[in-house]
């Protein structure tokens, strides 16, 4: 085991120089995060390395891409500083109309009729008054990839402007009797269906994989029959969570609170599987709380109300934790980009700066607290490792969190394995952007890029850590991908974990 075993904190406690976190080195300030709350910021065993957000260190050797705050973390405009109204427009004031977010749009790059998120965020906000005319509805074209938010050189709350307007779009002009409102519902909430559908897993993906039931969603709901849908598991993570009885380590200092999102939940359990493993051989306590959709696709179809009760449910439940000493991780990256950024930005609700301070995604913590390279050099020190190499994709959500090359360093330090990264570009999905048959040859058009520089890779399988970037990674190419959480089980030789 690379931490402490079950119930040791010696590792944690009595040492000045360690943070509250216990983290090996010198506590190295704090970065702003929401305006007011700060996350506190880390050393590593390996060293300092500025530059990921939201931390003033990671690990040595780790490169990571500057966010889009001036101080290395998330600065959320303040929305609500004197009432329950929010006005953006003081945001909007800083765009000088540089265009960045429009030559950095994937969708504006292959859509010649979608005016870019300068139109849809600041210029529409500037003419934003209580008599303002209606939302344009290219707004539904923008596919919530906030790489504009990660390239405007002046911090334009893009994103949040974009989700503010699909919002306002879907409750001024979208009538609830519609196909288009129940599409959005329907793609927004896929907890409810995937609870549905887990009940009889196999059952549900002969159904889902029926040619003439493909056929009806594409004609009626309009979501496309191009795509197959992804398969249930025969067991959702929480119930193997439940049936192992939950946690297999103690510890009074070192824990960590999983926010697995639906998919791994109800698809992918075998991520959530490599989590628990990986963070228990470091020494976690790991705790699975209630929880629900982080909200990501429920932003991208405007569906800010179904967001805000999903959001009122996680922070409740995750505060509670964080008091007591947990921390948050995610397995997708777009979850915690929720966590950390968009939830601040739309809502207030009670403990959600304390909630987006504490969030992490799962690998960025293992950098920052753990020697991580360390522990994967010593693991496969033989150079012996049957894990293929990979190609690697690095989801738009990383790339704004500053976490676009933390796989690579991941698949440096393990001997014999090669990590390749297939480009900057877009994978084009986007959540469920891509899934609707409106926007499927936009999707396929912006993730091309991508197809060709994985076909080109010297590699026999892909990686990624956002899973419907898995979806059109498998779907353009037929690569079997995997997330980074499994390589490093599987570099770990952890029981219950192969490649």
């Amino acid at each position: 085991m690379h931490g402490n075993s079950p119930g040791d904190d010696d590792r944690r406690d009595g040492d000045d120089d360690r943070c509250d976190h216990g983290c090996s080195g010198d506590a190295v300030g704090a970065a702003a995060d929401s305006g007011a709350t700060e996350r506190a910021a880390h050393a590593t065993d390996g060293g300092v390395d500025p530059g990921v957000p939201g931390h003033a260190g990671s690990t040595a050797g780790a490169s990571a891409e500057p966010d889009a705050g001036s101080d290395g973390g998330f600065d959320p405009v303040e929305v609500f500083p004197e009432s329950d109204e929010m006005d953006l427009r003081p945001g909007a004031d800083s765009c000088y109309k540089c265009s960045t977010c429009d030559t950095n749009c994937p969708v504006a790059e292959v859509d010649d009729e979608f005016p870019g998120p300068k139109f849809q965020g600041p210029e529409q906000w500037r003419l934003s008054r209580s008599d303002a005319p209606e939302v344009d509805p290219s707004i539904d074209k923008c596919s919530n990839c906030m790489r504009c938010d990660h390239a405007c050189p002046t911090d334009v709350p893009l994103s949040q402007m974009h989700n503010t307007a699909r919002g306002k779009y879907v409750d001024d002009e979208l009538s609830t009797y519609s196909i288009d409102y129940l599409r959005k519902k329907l793609l927004s909430n896929y907890g409810r269906l995937g609870r549905i559908g887990a009940m009889v897993p196999r059952l549900t993906n002969f159904a889902l994989s029926n040619s003439a039931l493909r056929w009806v969603g594409d004609k009626v709901l309009g979501i496309t029959n191009e795509r197959e849908f992804p398969e249930f598991a025969d067991q959702t993570f929480r119930s193997w969570w439940d049936e192992r009885g939950g946690a297999k380590v103690e510890s009074r200092r070192r824990r960590v609170a999983y926010f697995h999102g639906d998919y791994a939940n109800y698809n992918t359990p075998e991520v959530g599987k490599a989590l628990v493993r990986v963070f228990e051989d470091f020494g976690y306590e790991v705790a699975v709380p209630k929880q629900r959709c982080s909200g990501t696709p429920m932003f991208a179809n405007g569906m800010l109300d179904d967001a805000r009760r999903a959001a009122e449910v996680n922070v409740s439940e995750f505060d509670a934790l964080i008091e007591e000493g947990y921390d948050v991780v995610c397995s997708c990256t777009s979850c915690s980009m929720a966590l950390r950024q968009e939830y601040p930005e739309l809502f207030d609700i009670e403990g959600i700066d304390r909630v987006a301070a504490n969030t992490y995604d799962a690998v960025e913590y293992l950098r920052i607290e753990e020697d991580l390279s360390g522990a994967l050099s010593d693991a496969a020190g033989d150079g012996d490792s049957s894990i293929p190499d990979v190609a690697y994709h690095a989801p738009c959500h990383a790339r704004n969190q500053g976490l676009a090359d933390q796989a690579l360093e991941v698949g440096a330090s393990i001997d014999g394995v090669q990590v390749q990264d297939v480009g900057d570009s877009c994978s084009g999905i986007s959540g469920t952007y891509g899934w609707k048959s409106k926007h499927y040859d936009t999707s396929m058009a912006i993730g091309e890029e991508m197809f060709e520089h994985m076909e080109s890779a010297d590699a026999d399988t892909g990686m990624t850590e956002c899973p419907t970037c898995a979806m059109q990674m498998e779907h353009g190419t037929g690569y079997e991908v995997n997330h980074t959480l499994q390589l490093i089980a599987a570099a770990l030789d952890l029981e219950g974990e192969a490649w």
